[in-house]
């Protein structure tokens, strides 16, 4: 788009700030996708698109594992590699130096990094405590495999990079230390971030299907959601990650942006959301929503589930008026999303992690 030539000109981390403002200059403010009962709190009623270390692709290479799980499998993670000390800021400015490349998507792995940590984070289950971000176990197939996971071998090898330079860290603990990294220096909040992740073995991997699909509607999107303990207002406020990144016809099926500056987070998919008058897309692909405008931008039905279910569509009128009130949302369900599965006894402390622009240079 016209405005992708000066994200990549200026300096990259202030730059995408302003995209929002660049690609909609005419307007206001206004291009990474089993359950139980419902949690209490909940509203009524009932991605892929978001939402290879180098172990994993050769796991990969040998065709697929097999394996029998455990129908009885605990939440137990067999430990492959125990943390040691770490300095996990080093780590956080290894990723971010690692984020911009030109010659990927919009020029930037940030949006893959988050879909990773999404990912590897979203398999959990409350009722049988097993999944989740401990473990790692994406590494192996038959998970690497998952119809959800396509295109995430992109984000596991360009971490190698960071793997080789601190080998002492844990891949669980560098896959969701790189989602934080990633979202904090494309623009959205600080998250809190816990160290402690211990990485599985391949008969820790989890079944498919825990993941969302893109062209499913509320009583799905509630169904993954509520397995993993999220509330209705914690679903819309992770759905804010659609900020970043776009579709890949050869990864989801699915294609395009959710909006106009895609390396940028804020409150634009909210806005865009409820601003723009959405249709269906006449194409041989799997069913999801283009712009009217200018046919540029892309909803999955996911989404849309987002303004047309009347317990969601609440808190999507409340983060399209309010940045403010959804980054401090989304930083708290984040937050719960990368610990989900890891015992407590295993975590540390709060890690103060800051982002690159906050940091005094070396030389003050």
């Amino acid at each position: 788009m016209a405005f992708a030539s000066v994200l990549r000109t200026a300096t990259p981390r202030l730059a995408v700030r302003a995209a929002p403002q660049l690609a909609r200059a005419s307007a206001r403010r206004a291009f990474a996708s089993e359950a139980s009962s419902a949690p209490k709190g909940n509203s009524g009623g009932s991605n892929n698109g978001l939402l290879f270390g180098l172990l994993g692709a050769g796991a990969l290479g040998g065709g697929l594992y097999l394996y029998t799980r455990d129908s009885s499998d605990n939440r137990n993670v067999k430990d492959a590699a125990s943390p040691q000390q770490v300095d996990y800021q080093k780590v956080y400015n290894a990723i971010a130096d690692i984020l911009e490349d030109e010659k990927y998507d919009d020029g930037s792995y940030g949006p893959v990094l988050v879909r990773l940590a999404w990912h590897a984070s979203g398999t959990y289950d409350k009722e049988t405590g097993n999944g989740g971000s401990n473990g790692a176990t994406m590494r192996f197939a038959p998970e690497a495999n998952h119809g959800a996971n396509a295109g995430l071998e992109h984000a596991r090898n360009r971490l190698e990079i960071v793997k080789k330079k601190f080998p002492e860290i844990t891949y669980s603990d560098l896959w969701t230390l790189a989602g934080v990294c990633a979202i904090q220096e494309m623009g959205g909040p600080y998250i809190t971030w816990r160290a402690g992740r211990k990485d599985g073995n391949v008969e820790n991997c989890t079944p498919d299907g825990r993941l969302p699909d893109g062209d499913k509607g509320a009583d799905h999107v509630r169904k993954i959601f509520y397995r993993m303990g999220f509330n209705d207002q914690e679903i819309v406020a992770l759905s804010g990650a659609h900020a970043l990144g776009r579709c890949h016809v050869d990864r989801s099926g699915f294609d395009g942006p959710w909006q106009y500056a895609p390396t940028t987070f804020s409150n634009e998919y909210f806005r865009l959301l409820e601003d723009e008058k959405w249709q269906e897309r006449k194409w041989k692909g799997p069913p999801q929503f283009e712009n009217k405008s200018d046919k540029s931008l892309m909803m999955l039905r996911t989404d849309m589930a987002l303004m047309t279910d009347k317990g969601f569509r609440q808190y999507t009128d409340k983060y399209a008026k309010d940045e403010n009130a959804f980054f401090s949302d989304f930083s708290k369900a984040f937050s719960k999303l990368i610990h989900l599965g890891v015992p407590t006894a295993q975590l540390s402390e709060p890690v103060p992690l800051k982002k690159i622009e906050d940091q005094a240079p070396a030389s003050a």
